[in-house]
Formats: C-alpha cells, sequence, structure tokens
C-alpha cells in the first residue's frame, strides 16, 4: 500500500472543496480497480487566510474524515507560494502532488501519472495545458512570459507548464532543500532537475467559483519569477548605462567644439529639457529594477517564516 499526499491550495473556494474530494475519491477507485498495488489518498488541504466559509467546509470534512482528510489554517493571507510551501513540508506521502482544488486541474490525469513513476523511470510527472484560444491576449501574455524567463534564467521552464504535478519522496525533499524565502514554485521544480514527464491536457472551466488572479496579480508573479532567478535586468541596466555614457561623451566633445568654432550662442533649449526628462525617466526605471532585487535581499535576511499556521488537524 502506497500513500499519494494531495496537497490542494485554497483561497476563498468554499464551493469547490466538496467537489474536488468527491471527484478525486472517485478517480482513486478507478486507481485502484486498474492497479495491482493498493494507494491511499492524504488530502492536505491549505487555508491560506480565506474570507469565506473555506476554514468550516475544511473542518467538516476532516471530522466526516479524520484518517485521510487534513488541513493546515494560515493566520491570514500569505500567497500560494507559501501555501504550497506548507503542504510540502507536511506532506507524508510516498508521491505527493500539488493540484488546484477548482479541477482545473484534472485529478483524472492521475490515472496517468501515477503507471509513469511507477516505472521508476522518472522522479515528476508535470503537466502541461493545451488552451483552447491560442489567440487570446492572455494566452500571448503567457507565451511571451515563458519566452523571456528562458532567454533570461539558467533553467529552462516549459512553456504553459503548471504547479500540478506528482513527485517521488526524493524530488520532493529536493525542493524542500532551497531554503529561500521568495519562492517561485515553477522555477525552483526546474532547477532541482531530475528526469521529469510531461503529459499535455487541455485547459478545463472552473468547477464553481470565481478566480482570484487578476491579470495584476498574475503580472506581480512575473515580475517575481524574473527577479527570483535572473539577474539579467541588473546586466542590462549596466550595460544601458555604459552606452548612456559613451553617448553623452560624443555629445560633449561635438557641443564643446561647436562653441569653439561657432560662438556660444543659447540655442536648442527645448531639446535639452526632453534629454533631461528622458534621462530622468531612465534613471529611475533602473533604480526601480536595482530596488526590486534589494527589497527581495532584505526580506531573505529577516528570516521571518514563510507563514504562521493557526489551526492544524
Amino acid at each position: 500500500m502506497k500513500t499519494i499526499s494531495l496537497i490542494v491550495p485554497c483561497y476563498n473556494e468554499e464551493p469547490t472543496i466538496n467537489i474536488f474530494y468527491d471527484t478525486t475519491e472517485k478517480v482513486f477507485e478507478k486507481l485502484n480497480n486498474q492497479s495491482t498495488e493498493t494507494y491511499v489518498p492524504e488530502y492536505l488541504f491549505v487555508n491560506d487566510g480565506s474570507s469565506d466559509k473555506t476554514l468550516d467546509v475544511m473542518r467538516n470534512l476532516h471530522n466526516q474524515h479524520p484518517d485521510t482528510v487534513h488541513y493546515l489554517s494560515f493566520s491570514r493571507n500569505f500567497g500560494k507560494e507559501s501555501a504550497l510551501s506548507a503542504g510540502l513540508k507536511n506532506a507524508q506521502g510516498d508521491y505527493v502532488a500539488v493540484m488546484d482544488v477548482d479541477l482545473q486541474d484534472p485529478p483524472e490525469l492521475l490515472l496517468q501519472m501515477v503507471p509513469i513513476l511507477e516505472s521508476k523511470e522518472y522522479e515528476c510527472v508535470g503537466c502541461v495545458q493545451t488552451t483552447r484560444d491560442e489567440k487570446s491576449f492572455k494566452s500571448f501574455l503567457s507565451s511571451t512570459f515563458y519566452k523571456m524567463i528562458n532567454k533570461m534564467a539558467e533553467v529552462k521552464m516549459k512553456q504553459n507548464v503548471r504547479d500540478y504535478r506528482l513527485m517521488t519522496r526524493k524530488y520532493v525533499d529536493a525542493v524542500l532543500s532551497l531554503p529561500e524565502y521568495n519562492r517561485f514554485s515553477k522555477g525552483i521544480f526546474a532547477w532541482v532537475g531530475f528526469e521529469t514527464k510531461y503529459i499535455e491536457f487541455e485547459g478545463v472551466a472552473r468547477s464553481a467559483g470565481e478566480t482570484s488572479w487578476s491579470f495584476y496579480k498574475l503580472f506581480q508573479y512575473s515580475l517575481e519569477a524574473v527577479v527570483d532567478f535572473s539577474d539579467v535586468p541588473l546586466k542590462m541596466a549596466t550595460f544601458s548605462g555604459v552606452i548612456v555614457c559613451l553617448i553623452s561623451l560624443i555629445a560633449l566633445i561635438f557641443v564643446v567644439i561647436r562653441a569653439l568654432i561657432y560662438g556660444n550662442a543659447v540655442s536648442g533649449w527645448a531639446s535639452i529639457v526632453s534629454i533631461l526628462l528622458f534621462m530622468s525617466g531612465v534613471q529611475l526605471l533602473f533604480l526601480g529594477i536595482l530596488g526590486n532585487y534589494i527589497g527581495k535581499i532584505y526580506l531573505e535576511t529577516k528570516h521571518r517564516p514563510e507563514y504562521i499556521i493557526e489551526e492544524k488537524k
């Protein structure tokens, strides 16, 4: 008998938890019917400071199934990355899966993922979502992000890969060995290496409720990824600074020579003001980039916990 831990981060997911549980239970019945091995689920729901009745639903589900359903509840909202980290640290299973509770990570894929790990050829099985509308603006932004991050970062991240994956204990231990406070899971999963098999699935709609991910939050998340896994923006700032200095030196020589030849008449004030405003904007942009990295260093040196657990069952 083997245990499969299912880490399920939840933020205001009151309508979806029971649907997720019922659907996944049916998948495990099919899994055990098609396999000679017996697999037991360990549900580990992580309440990330929800403001609805998500925690009450978790409590009721745990009371009904105390042996297989467990939950962690944070003292406030710490973010999905903290929820994933807490789940990985508390999972006890032989295999560990990370899943979304809204069923956009179809539990049925476990029927394919488990046999792949059982073959002993891979330490992880990841999932790549194919979208029905490749021409959508969101799909364009996603594609652009992966192209950009793969050119900047040392490790390569597969396009449209989701956090949904099934991992061996060796793989999970490797992920947990990375102690950083600022975490970008997709990058960490790629960084630890190991043989990983990717399977594709067509994207599906949420089972219930509404997503909490806005375009602004996705943009922030992408910036986190760039800062956490690449120093290219800092190098670009340095390179741009050198180029601007060279251009300024050439311009200075030109101005001095022109003044010696034609005199020192005052002219071109509009162009000078425009250049000054442009250069001020460039400097503020680079200061912002530098500040982002310094802010990350500041958070790391504080050694604050990634999360605080208020209740655990």
